[in-house]
């Protein structure tokens, strides 16, 4: 990564950079509720009830119902209105949100600060292991979220549980197949069908809580939640490993903000779904208060669902699982924007990527990680059978996640934004003790399947730093043979013969000469008229405005260096680029330009770099990437691959 740009020490209002989100403050926030709560919205459906009936049972009684309800306020208060919503939010890379984008912003303001530089290194590595959490999070929220809304069915008629698992397949099997069509169409739908959710699942939680109004205050009561520890601490603690379903979801705020604008989604939240899902949890507990002991032991099974009247029962697990669908698109969706990201920002090699609207540029598919993350969640839905078991594997990513988050958010209090040491102290160490208890709880988690996103995000960590290494490697290793410009131009302009057109030379190096152009003369022994040794360069924000684009330099007899500057997450089109640039002399025409890539091979060395292994591995990924010509935008009939051996 590049580090450009200088120290923030205020968070600006809003992002003014020509990329925020079009649109009434009252239109956004209604899109905002169809796009960012799906996971979240979700949540209902078995938080409470795996609190009480999952594999660490609690009596539905009033010390527990209290304590439990008074821990899901304070949680989502704590950790999702004031630690994301509040605070958080206000670190946007220019609009733009999530760990990486949070990674590119100290990245670029703390990269010219001198005596800090050593604190990056950690930084980096934190930040891609919130990314390599993301991907475990992304494969078990469709799978947990689908099995607990098609569960429902149970509650209509018990026969019908058998069929749970292949409907909830054939669900997800459709979503996925679909993706490559785009969800700019489907999304149009979200918002009304959110809002149906919203307002149906708040209108059944109030139902409940006119025949025991008491929950209301018991619930905001923290007294409740620590009486809860003071009297079992041991049960109140595992008991956390379950609240925190209650608040996944939060980091989506922050990493869609791009899309809406962080005023629109704090509207939302605090107007809309903060209560909405407020009133359900209270409605679900003053249902089981109202219960006699016996029959609160069968309702807390599936509380949610037995909120509605058995008449409206099938309807609500329609709606239920209709936002369990919406929940999934969004977290499918995130996965491909990561991914994206992580490309431009050199932690996963090449991959092909398609743009699903012509209009929108956020919308894209990925087909590799699309196919890659329907296999895991199938392979999840009929390896764990049912939500509650799969609840076992959840939380872990999530709260490892928010961890990561609170530190960075720390280093942005400091470094960026200047705040008094001790007030950040204060507000590192809450959100820090909060995160902590809520990952300590889910580590209990592991033998009964937390191991499987663990697993995950190690697997995805370890190559995300595998190739950002071994590229960093590959780069240095062909700059310290790299001929200076000026030598080459000298020696070889005036004896080599000259041809027409315009040759374009791809090279990562911003000085010396690129190992194709060599190979080309040494081969063909031939320069053409105009030589553009052509280097992409991703910035550590979101988007770079057309006016920045380029940069070029003129060495003289018809040898020119240029840089294209893009951010990362805007779409590279090297020929569209080419053909607006000034300062090389005449108009670039694509007919007469021909693009020259380097195809490496990697050969072992004894020099030191990293292990074998990872040598390996770093090769493997660097044969599977998707080609240069391929996500440039490259015309297929202009390019010469020239092959080159590089020892790492």
């Amino acid at each position: 990564m590049t580090a450009t740009g200088a120290a923030v020490t205020e968070p600006p209002a809003e992002s003014h950079d020509g990329h925020h989100p079009q649109g009434s403050l009252a239109k956004l926030a209604i899109g905002a509720i169809g796009i960012v709560y799906g996971d979240i919205g979700t949540s209902p459906i078995y938080a409470f009830r795996e609190t009480f009936a999952g594999h660490h049972k609690l009596v539905p009684d009033t010390l527990h119902i209290y304590g439990v309800l008074s821990l899901i306020f304070w949680s989502m208060m704590v950790i999702v209105t004031i630690k994301y919503v509040t605070i958080i939010m206000r670190a946007d890379n220019k609009g733009e949100g999530g760990s990486l984008a949070l990674l590119a912003l100290i990245n670029r303001s703390m990269g010219g600060e001198r005596g800090r530089k050593k604190w990056t290194g950690g930084i980096v590595l934190l930040g891609v292991f919130a990314t390599a959490l993301f991907y475990g999070d992304s494969m078990i929220t469709p799978a947990i979220s689908v099995l607990s809304a098609v569960e429902g069915l149970k509650t209509v008629n018990p026969g019908l549980g058998e069929y749970v698992v292949p409907i909830a397949i054939g669900i997800l099997v459709g979503l996925f197949a679909i993706q490559s069509r785009g969800s700019g169409k489907v999304g149009l739908m979200f918002a009304p069908i959110m809002l149906i959710y919203f307002s149906a699942i708040a209108f059944l939680g109030v139902t409940h809580i006119m025949k025991h109004p008491a929950v209301i205050y018991q619930m905001l009561n923290p007294l409740n939640a620590v009486e809860f520890y003071l009297h079992q601490p041991l049960p109140a603690f595992i008991a956390m490993g379950s609240v925190v379903l209650s608040v996944t979801g939060a980091e989506a705020l922050y990493a869609d903000m791009g899309h809406f604008g962080r005023n629109p989604i704090r509207v939302s939240w605090l107007v809309f779904v903060l209560p909405a899902l407020l009133l359900n949890y209270m409605g679900q507990g003053a249902m089981l208060l109202s219960e006699s002991p016996a029959q609160a032991l069968e309702t807390v099974k599936n509380p949610f669902f037995l909120l509605a009247p058995e008449a409206f029962r099938l309807p609500l697990v329609l709606l239920a699982t209709a936002a369990t669908i919406i929940a999934s698109q969004a977290v499918i969706s995130g996965a491909f924007s990561v991914t994206q990201q992580a490309i431009q920002l050199g932690f996963i090699p090449r991959l092909r990527i398609t743009h699903t609207s012509e209009k929108a540029r956020g919308q894209i598919y990925i087909p590799i990680v699309n196919w890659a993350l329907m296999v895991m969640v199938i392979a999840l839905v009929v390896t764990f059978q049912s939500s509650s078991n799969l609840a076992a594997a959840y939380g872990i990513a999530v709260t490892g996640a928010m961890m990561i988050d609170s530190i960075l958010i720390g280093v942005v209090l400091v470094s960026l934004w200047h705040w008094n040491k001790l007030a950040a102290s204060a507000v590192l160490a809450l959100f820090l003790f909060i995160d902590l208890l809520y990952f300590s709880a889910n580590l209990l988690k592991v033998p009964d399947g937390g191991w499987f996103p663990l697993l995950v995000g190690a697997f995805a960590f370890t190559l995300l730093t595998t190739w950002a290494r071994g590229r960093k490697l590959m780069i240095d290793r062909m700059n310290e043979a790299a001929l200076p410009m000026e030598v080459f131009i000298k020696s070889a302009s005036a004896s080599a013969a000259r041809v027409p057109g315009t040759a374009v030379f791809m090279t990562t190096a911003m000085s010396g000469v690129p190992h194709a152009l060599l190979h080309n003369l040494k081969h063909n022994k031939v320069l053409h008229e105009r030589v553009m040794l052509l280097t992409v360069r991703i910035e550590d924000v979101p988007f770079v405005p057309e006016e920045k684009r380029a940069e070029t330099k003129d060495y003289g007899a018809g040898f020119f260096r240029v840089v294209l500057r893009y951010g990362f997450m805007d779409e590279i089109n090297v020929p569209s680029a080419l053909a607006e640039i000034k300062g090389v002399g005449s108009q670039c025409k694509m007919m007469d330009t021909s693009f020259f890539l380097a195809r490496q091979t990697l050969l072992p060395s004894a020099r030191p770099g990293m292990a074998i292994w990872r040598e390996r591995l770093f090769a493997w990924m660097l044969r599977n990437a998707e080609s240069a010509m391929e996500f440039f935008k490259l015309p297929t009939n202009r390019v010469i691959e020239l092959g080159s051996q590089v020892e790492i």
